[in-house]
C-alpha cells in the first residue's frame, strides 16, 4: 500500500513538472506564434500562385535579399522601442556605401579595414542622430527627416555622383558565399538576431530600453539615464545600417548614392508587422526578422507572377496600414481586459465590506 502511494505521488510529481515545463515553452513561443503563422498562411497562398515558390533556389534568393532588410530591421525596432522613428537608415546606406567603395577602390585600402571603417562611421552617424534627439529634445522623426536628406545628398559628392563598380574580387564572396549549403547572409542575420535577442533580454540595457519606451518620465524618475539610453539606441541602430550597407556593397560589388531608395520603410514596417507598438515599449526582436520574411515573401511572390513595381508598392502600403490597425485594436483590446479586471477587483473589495454593514 505504501509503495502504491509513493508511486501515484511520484507520478502526480511528474506530471506537475511536465505541465509547468509545458506552460514555460508556451510562454517563450508565444509572442512568435502570430508572425510565425502568418508567415506560413502567406506563403501557402503564395505557393498556390507558382510552382516556382517552392524551388530551393528561389527560398536561397529570399534568404539572401531579406538579410539586409532584416539587418537594417534590427536598428529600426531599437528605435521603435524607445519610442521613436528612424527613417534615415536608407541615405546611410547610400553614403557609407560610397565611402566603403571610395577607401577601398579609390584610395587603395584593405578591404577589411574599409569594412571596418564603414561600420564606425555608420555608427557615428547613428549617435549623431541621437545626440540631436537627446539634446534638442527632437521628435526622432523630425531630427531622421533632415539627416536623411543630408546623407542622401552628401553621397552624391563622391565620385561625381556615379556608382563606384568593381570594389575588390574578394568582397562579392562575403554575401554569396554559402556553409554546408547554408547562404552566409543568412548566418550574419541569426547571429546578430541572437546576439539582440540576449541583450533586450538579459542585460540591463535592455530592460532600459523597454523601460524608457514604456514610460520615459517613470523611467527618469527610477534612475535611468535615459538620454544615455536613446544615444546608444541609436548608435546602435546606426551600426546594424553600417553591416547592412557593407552586405548590399558586396551583393553588388559596388558602392551607389541611389542605394537603398525607400528602404528604411521596408525596415520600419518589417519591425511593425512584426508586432512592434509604434507607442514604444512593446516588441520582440526576432519579430523583427519574421516581420521582414513576411514583406519579402510577398515581394517575392509578385515578382514570380511578374507584377510591377506599383503593384508592390501598393501591397506594401496596405500590409504597413494592416499592422498598425493590428497594433491599434490590440492595444484597445488589452485595456478594455485591464479595466474589466480592475473592476472586478473593486467589486470583489467592496463585497466584504456590505457583508459586515
Amino acid at each position: 500500500m505504501p509503495i502504491s502511494v509513493t508511486c501515484l505521488e511520484m507520478h502526480k510529481g511528474l506530471r506537475s513538472v511536465e505541465t509547468v515545463s509545458l506552460k514555460k515553452v508556451g510562454m517563450i513561443f508565444r509572442p512568435y506564434i502570430g508572425p510565425v503563422l502568418a508567415l506560413l498562411l502567406i506563403s501557402v497562398v503564395v505557393g498556390f500562385t507558382t510552382d516556382r515558390f517552392w524551388a530551393v533556389d528561389n527560398w536561397i534568393n529570399i534568404f539572401r535579399a531579406v538579410s539586409v532588410v532584416a539587418i537594417m530591421a534590427i536598428g529600426a525596432m531599437l528605435v521603435i522601442l524607445i519610442g521613436g522613428i528612424d527613417i534615415s537608415s536608407g541615405p546611410m546606406i547610400a553614403l557609407t556605401s560610397m565611402v566603403l567603395a571610395t577607401l577601398v577602390r579609390n584610395m587603395g585600402f584593405p578591404l577589411w579595414t574599409g569594412i571596418v571603417l564603414t561600420i564606425v562611421l555608420a555608427t557615428a552617424l547613428g549617435a549623431f542622430n541621437g545626440l540631436l534627439v537627446v539634446l534638442f529634445r527632437m521628435p526622432a522623426f523630425v531630427v531622421t527627416l533632415a539627416t536623411a536628406s543630408a546623407l542622401r545628398g552628401a553621397a552624391f559628392l563622391f565620385h561625381e555622383g556615379a556608382a563606384i563598380f568593381t570594389v575588390d574580387p574578394n568582397f562579392s564572396p562575403l554575401f554569396l558565399g554559402m556553409v554546408f549549403g547554408i547562404p552566409l547572409p543568412l548566418i550574419y542575420v541569426a547571429v546578430l538576431y541572437i546576439l539582440f535577442s540576449y541583450i533586450l533580454k538579459y542585460t540591463k540595457l535592455g530592460r532600459e530600453i523597454y523601460a524608457v519606451g514604456g514610460n520615459e518620465q517613470a523611467a527618469r524618475l527610477s534612475g535611468i539615464n535615459v538620454k544615455k539610453v536613446k544615444l546608444l539606441v541609436f548608435a546602435l541602430a546606426g551600426m546594424m545600417t553600417g553591416v547592412a550597407s557593407v552586405l548590399m556593397s558586396a551583393w553588388t560589388n559596388s558602392g551607389s548614392p541611389n542605394f537603398a531608395v525607400g528602404l528604411e520603410m521596408w525596415a520600419i514596417a518589417a519591425a511593425v508587422v512584426g508586432g512592434a507598438s509604434l507607442a514604444g515599449g512593446r516588441g520582440f526582436i526576432f519579430n523583427a526578422l519574421f516581420g521582414a520574411l513576411i514583406i519579402q515573401v510577398v515581394r517575392n511572390g509578385l515578382n514570380l507572377n511578374a507584377a510591377p513595381n506599383t503593384v508592390q508598392d501598393i501591397a506594401l502600403g496596405a500590409i504597413i496600414v494592416l499592422a498598425v490597425i493590428l497594433d491599434v485594436w490590440k492595444g484597445n483590446l488589452g485595456l478594455k481586459i485591464r479595466k474589466l479586471f480592475s473592476r472586478e477587483s473593486e467589486a470583489e473589495t467592496l463585497e466584504p465590506s456590505a457583508d459586515k454593514k
